[in-house]
This record gives C-alpha cells, structure tokens and sequence, in this order.
C-alpha cells in the first residue's frame, strides 16, 4: 500500500529542518536547496508543499514562535490557575519559572534563543518575517503584563504598580539577557541570568508604590 503522506506533517518537518538549518549555518544559507537537502526531500517535493522560499521560512518562525509559546503557556496555566499555590514565595517562584523559558538557560532554549535573534534581525529587511517578529514582540509583552497585573491583584506587588512601565522594563531585562546569553555565552552564565531576574522579581515586589 502507498505510504500515505499527511501535507500538515510534511511541512511541519520541512520546517523543523530550516530550524536546524538556520541555527546551524545563519538563516542566510536557508535556500530552497540547502532546505531540501536538509529535510532529505526532492526540491520538487518541498515546492509541492510551499510556494517559494519566503513561504518556508515565514512557515518555520510561525512554528518557532508556537513551540516557545506552547511551553510558556502551559507554565502560564498553573500560574494563574485559581487553584494554584497562593503564598508569596510560591508565586514568585512560579512566575521565576515562566520568565525563565524566554532565557537560554539549556541547549533547547539556547538554539531558540538563537533562531529568535537570527529571525527578528533578518525582519528589518524581509518584510515576510515582519508579523512573526511582531508576534513574538507583543506575545511576550502580553504575557509579562498579565503576569504583573496578576501579583498586583495578589498582593505580590504594590497596589499602584505602573504595570505598563514594569512590563517594559522586564522585558527589555529578559531581552538584554537573552542578547547577551546569545552572542557572549561565558559572559552571562545560566546561573547568574537567573539570579538577576530572581532579584529583579524581589525588588519588583518589594518596591513601593510611585510618591
């Protein structure tokens, strides 16, 4: 019998390979060829699931941007989960924990650290990648206000936290990390990124209110 080849999955592996391909060579080296050959099909084939090379490297973001957004959500969902652990400490540490995916603190969230910085960079000049890089922009951003205006509805910050100020701040802290993680990875060990968003969260919820 046939093998039976489902168009969604195919694709989703021909984007798994730009992946692999743009964190190991640059986005730049993201031909249709070198594509094929990486996902081990007929250039042909990849052409029968994709219209051209900017649609298969628009289609790969798309899916780096669900995988991170997959595992964040989950960490999310306990967070904010109304049965969730209730006390300070807990909280905060919950919250450290969802934070944290966004850092490359492991070779998993390294190489996805990686292709974010190679895909965001190459959407100043791709107009194709521009509403992926969007999306990862204003999803974090979402995230991390939902998160703040939670610990000030819990009591885990200051009742008139500027939450719009705070989201910002603590995402321009998450992007500088990740940056600096990327291009000078002894400078900024797993270790000391975490203890850096570890103390960011305390003075957060230690810092009073705006005179």
């Amino acid at each position: 019998m046939p093998k039976v080849v489902i168009a969604e999955n195919r694709r989703q592996d021909v984007a798994r390979a730009v992946l692999r391909l743009v964190a190991r060579d640059g986005l730049e080296h993201a031909s249709l060829r070198n594509i094929a050959d990486e996902a081990g099909l007929a250039i042909g084939s990849v052409r029968h699931y994709f219209d051209g090379q900017s649609e298969v490297v628009t289609f790969a973001m798309e899916e780096l941007c669900a995988r991170i957004g997959e595992r964040v959500r989950r960490h999310a969902e306990r967070l904010l989960n109304p049965a969730a652990p209730t006390g300070p400490a807990d909280r905060r540490a919950a919250v450290e924990a969802l934070l944290a995916e966004l850092l490359p603190l492991d070779d998993v969230r390294r190489e996805e650290a990686e292709l974010w910085l190679a895909f965001t960079t190459a959407a100043r000049t791709r107009p194709e990648l521009r509403p992926g890089a969007a999306l990862l922009h204003e999803s974090t951003r979402h995230l991390i206000a939902r998160v703040l205006d939670e610990a000030r509805r819990a009591g885990g910050a200051p009742a008139d936290l500027d939450v719009p100020l705070e989201t910002e701040r603590l995402a321009a802290l998450l992007d500088g990390l990740a940056l600096g993680m990327v291009l000078h990875p002894a400078g900024v060990p797993p270790r000391t990124a975490l203890l850096i968003l570890r103390r960011h969260l305390r003075d957060l919820a230690e810092r009073p209110g705006p005179a």
